[in-house]
């Protein structure tokens, strides 16, 4: 994929490569996708917090509904290696163009924003760096690396692209020894061409294997969107293909447009239904599942982590 940029004008629209596409029709939300605007006291001084780092997170660059409640907590996802994509999913909000180089001071800020907001927990993603040698996967480990120096008793997860034609890209993460390995698959295959252009569906799978063949006690962890178009039987069979890769902690949340440039909402899934898929999910095997509308792969995470630490002893009890 070629990402043509005008180094020449003046300021860029947010998204250049979906300016020229044809407004989707927004479907109005329902009243369980409603929330509110952040404004409590406890949302500011995370703001402030990443801001006195400059850090990015994904709470604010992809537009996380739950960025109040979370930072409210002091709970953020930090986004490594800058605020721009090379590729360009038609789910994303994050912009896209030609990254700058990667800041080598960054895993010692992300190591102190962690001491300071006092996380238990601490979730590290990042935009895809299709640019880099390793897709960034060496500064993910710099990251873990930091956190862990500084931080000793905080688990981390980490929540990494797929590194795609890379090789040997994800044994340099697992080698740092993140808590939790997370890639999430996003949507169904057949949604691939027009969801995810740049992602190959089998790639995503192969690479959670590939992080149980190195180290099987690593926690791994998925989520894919619904709303997008997809039907109820290839929602399964992602359950089936992340059980055969022994994913042990699925996540499912409802999608929403960022933008009319951006895919449609087809559907927005019920409550009753985001329930339905979670209580399948539990019968083929999963540690652990969290499905409902406002669900986003780092929302609650520290929580979710204990309950999954739990869920695999209880066997053994």
């Amino acid at each position: 994929m070629a990402v043509v940029l005008d180094t020449v004008g003046g300021a860029r629209a947010r998204h250049p490569e979906k300016a020229h596409r044809p407004d989707t029709v927004a479907l109005e939300k329902p009243d369980w996708i409603r929330v509110k605007a952040p404004v409590s006291k406890g949302y500011a001084q995370t703001q402030a917090i990443v801001r006195a780092n400059g850090l990015h997170t994904v709470c604010e660059e992809a537009g996380c509904p739950n960025i109040g409640e979370c930072w409210e907590k002091k709970h953020a996802t930090f986004m490594i290696m800058g605020d721009t994509c090379t590729r360009a999913c038609a789910f994303c909000n994050v912009k896209t163009g030609l990254p700058a180089p990667l800041d080598r001071n960054e895993p010692m800020h992300v190591a102190e924003a962690t001491a300071k907001l006092g996380l238990s927990h601490v979730v590290v993603t990042s935009v895809d760096r299709d640019d880099l040698d390793d897709g960034g996967a060496g500064h993910f480990a710099e990251v873990i690396r930091a956190i862990r120096a500084q931080c000793p008793a905080t688990t981390i997860e980490v929540l990494t692209p797929d590194f795609l034609r890379k090789p040997g890209a994800v044994e340099k993460v697992v080698a740092a020894r993140p808590d939790v390995f997370n890639h999430n698959l996003e949507t169904v295959p057949s949604k691939y061409l027009t969801v995810r252009p740049g992602a190959r569906y089998f790639a995503s799978i192969r690479l959670l294997q590939r992080v149980k063949e190195i180290d099987p006690a690593m926690f791994t962890k998925s989520g894919i969107m619904v709303g997008l178009g997809e039907e109820r039987n290839e929602v399964l069979q992602v359950m089936d293909d992340l059980r055969a890769a022994d994913v042990d902690f699925l996540t499912m949340g409802q999608y929403l447009q960022p933008t009319r440039k951006h895919h449609a909402v087809m559907r927005f899934v019920p409550p009753d239904e985001f329930k339905a898929y979670e209580t399948i999910a539990y019968a083929k095997g999963f540690l652990m599942v969290s499905a409902s509308p406002l669900t986003r792969s780092s929302h609650h995470a520290g929580d979710d982590f204990a309950q999954l630490k739990a869920a695999r002893q209880a066997p053994l009890r």
